[in-house]
């Protein structure tokens, strides 16, 4: 990769940088919320307290989360008429007052959303996004610390498999390539993206590759890159990285054999609108955008060829809140409805995709019932919506009207502590 890609590659990004995003930490923003005044905001790629709520903390806005992804779409997928108990996966702030003590498990009525704890894989520090293996063999989470890491757990008997460095700080997403052997992962705090090799067992192996988004150069203000997202496109050929720090999107090709990343292109947003999040419509020809900073989604037209993306403009995100900050897109698999989870506003925004994902349509916004939701995630069915509300450490179950999109909630929120990641399987 040449010096003007726009990103740079490194054996390891060094340090974070100074400044305020050094000096802050989530969970050193998670104590000052306790005293913060009502209306002050939160938002981000994890949660309460972490670099990359860092950033909000300078703009007087909430936590953070992963945005994000989407929940991948490696998890086996059951037929549409499966019913009876599916696993369910939460991720928390093991380091966060109040938080969990590792991966929640639980499991969740395919009919009724009820969801029944069942534990807790522990050995897996500040678990802030999970995601599973194509075969469901094996969850990944990402260790959202300073020193960044991501951790593999086998499934079958809840054995942690050990975790490796993401060579960066503060990682808040990831998700697993669709052939299943490598495993992609974005670092809020250095700005930088990671691959690791998948072994036949699911165990991680050392990074192949990691790239620091250093062009554009991020707004005033930023102190930095912040990578929030870090997904393949449906075409597989491809891999995007969402970049709040720089407003951009970076589309790189992922070398299947090596494991490295080369940079082919990149969408800008509009200066400031802070991108976090990014869906895309199953006909893989359109994806949606969330930009967290100034409170907007956007459609994007995606050509699999070129790996280009090109952005939309700003649409609203329903909030009526006056602090909103969109988290995380989720699209039924028909690709008929898309939802967004709104942080202030608390409440799911409902949109009709159109013009076969060229254009969504605002049906309207729906309470979570809990507070500041983090990430939401689609059962594999499409037949129930999960959020995790990060601030009331609770998770919403919806059950999802496929005849127009409607969110109906499926019984008492469940309780889980600070609750900022639900994969459902």
């Amino acid at each position: 990769m040449d010096s003007g890609t726009g990103a740079a590659r490194r054996g390891s990004p060094g340090p974070p940088e100074t400044g305020n995003r050094g000096r802050w930490t989530r969970r050193r923003f998670v104590g000052a919320l306790g005293g913060a005044a009502a209306g002050s905001a939160l938002a981000g790629c994890g949660g309460d307290g972490g670099p990359a709520d860092a950033e909000e903390a300078r703009r007087g806005a909430p936590p953070r989360q992963p945005s994000s992804s989407a929940a991948p779409k490696a998890s086996p997928r059951p037929s549409p008429g499966l019913s009876g108990a599916r696993p369910l996966y939460l991720g928390t702030y093991t380091s966060a007052e109040g938080g969990g003590k590792g991966v929640g498990v639980a499991s969740y009525d395919s009919a009724s959303g009820r969801i029944t704890g069942k534990g807790t894989i522990t050995g897996v520090p500040d678990p802030s996004y999970l995601a599973v293996h194509p075969d469901g063999a094996t969850l990944y989470a990402a260790n959202e610390r300073e020193r960044g890491a991501v951790t593999a757990v086998r499934l079958s008997d809840e054995k942690v498999l050990g975790s490796r460095a993401t060579g960066g700080s503060a990682t808040c997403h990831l998700s697993v390539h669709p052939g299943g052997r490598w495993l992609l992962s974005a670092d809020f705090g250095s700005g930088t993206v990671a691959v690791h090799p998948i072994g036949a067992s699911g165990a991680l192996g050392e990074r192949t590759d990691l790239v620091r988004h250093t062009r554009p150069a991020p707004r005033p203000g930023q102190q930095g890159p912040h990578a929030h997202q870090f997904i393949t496109a449906p075409d597989g050929g491809h891999v995007l990285a969402v970049d709040f720090g720089t407003d951009t999107v970076y589309s790189y090709r992922l070398d299947d054999k090596a494991g490295t990343l080369t940079e082919v292109a990149q969408a800008h947003t509009r200066t400031g609108a802070g991108p976090r999040h990014l869906a895309f419509h199953p006909g893989g020809r359109h994806a949606y955008l969330a930009n967290e900073a100034d409170d907007t989604v956007a459609v994007c037209a995606y050509e699999p060829s070129s790996g280009r993306l090109t952005i939309g403009r700003p649409q609203s995100t329903g909030s009526k809140a006056e602090t909103n900050y969109p988290a995380q897109l989720a699209v039924t698999p028909d690709g008929a409805f898309a939802f967004l989870a709104n942080r202030g506003d608390n409440t799911v925004a409902r949109y009709a995709v159109e013009a076969a994902g060229a254009r969504l349509r605002l049906l309207g916004t729906t309470p979570v019932e809990g507070d500041f939701p983090r990430q939401i995630a689609l059962s594999p069915d499409g037949g129930l919506l999960f959020a995790a509300n990060q601030r009331s450490g609770t998770v919403s179950v919806f059950r999802v009207d496929g005849t127009n999109g409607g969110l109906r909630l499926a019984g008492e929120p469940f309780a889980s502590p600070v609750a900022v990641c639900a994969l459902p399987l």
